[in-house]
């Protein structure tokens, strides 16, 4: 079974193209930090990555109150609530046109965003780019974690909810449940044991369960919660449909 969107979207603001970036890295560059294996020089979970890099996406958009839930669950924007980010506007204009199920918004926002995200971590030195050979003949293009030390500070707040068992903050609480529900958390276990408490913990995560720590309004985190469900269940059902 595969989601089509019902019409077109490149990924692209409908905004100036030179508009400024803002300075705080947005929810979905996050994840793909996170996402990012060091010593690998891969991103986990490849194969269903655009599902939960949309679901950051839309996540984002609803802890910014950009976004909110329509009939039969539809995510339509709030007018007059524009984000001045360009990854985020794109999807909200995108969204813009007419509320869409989760589901079609996850397929047709997800596709393009990996390559502008992983940019966007390169230019602000969480990851840098450069040439390696391979057998000592051919030159490839090798990742490697930045030495600003972000990942590392990231990792430690994902490390605080999930085993020492802080409270979250709303931002926190989605990108733990998206790393959880693509399946890549295991990928962690040097950092973060995969251990029954752990997973029982990220599992409550997943469901929304984010205790009063996380500091958000009962539809903001309704909301939230739902989007990253759908892309739980797109990272994880879909591809074996």
């Amino acid at each position: 079974m595969t989601w089509q969107p019902d019409d077109s979207f490149d990924g692209r603001a409908e905004t100036p193209a030179e508009a400024e970036q803002p300075d705080a890295p947005t929810l979905v560059e996050d994840l793909l930090l996170l996402l990012f294996q060091p010593d690998s020089g891969t991103i986990a979970g490849e194969n269903t990555l655009f599902y939960v890099l949309a679901g950051a996406v839309l996540a984002d958009l609803a802890l910014g109150d950009h976004v909110t839930t329509a009939a039969r669950g539809r995510v339509a924007i709030v007018e007059g609530q524009a984000p001045s980010d360009d990854i985020l506007r794109s999807a909200w204009d995108y969204l813009a046109k007419k509320p869409r199920g989760v589901q079609t918004a996850l397929a047709a926002i997800g596709p393009p965003l990996r390559g502008p995200v992983l940019e966007r971590l390169v230019e602000r030195g969480d990851i840098d780019r450069g040439d390696r050979k391979v057998l000592g003949l051919f030159r490839t293009t090798a990742l490697r974690v930045g030495g600003n030390g972000r990942r590392a500070r990231l990792l430690g707040e994902v490390r605080q909810v999930l085993v020492d068992g802080a409270e979250p903050r709303a931002r926190v609480a989605a990108l733990v449940a998206l790393i959880s529900g693509s399946g890549t958390l295991p990928q962690f276990h040097r950092e973060i044991p995969w251990t029954s408490p752990v997973i029982k913990r990220a599992k409550e995560l997943e469901r929304g369960n984010w205790g009063a720590g996380a500091a958000a309004d009962a539809v903001t985190r309704t909301v939230t919660a739902t989007i990253v469900n759908n892309a739980i269940i797109a990272a994880t059902v879909l591809p074996r449909s």
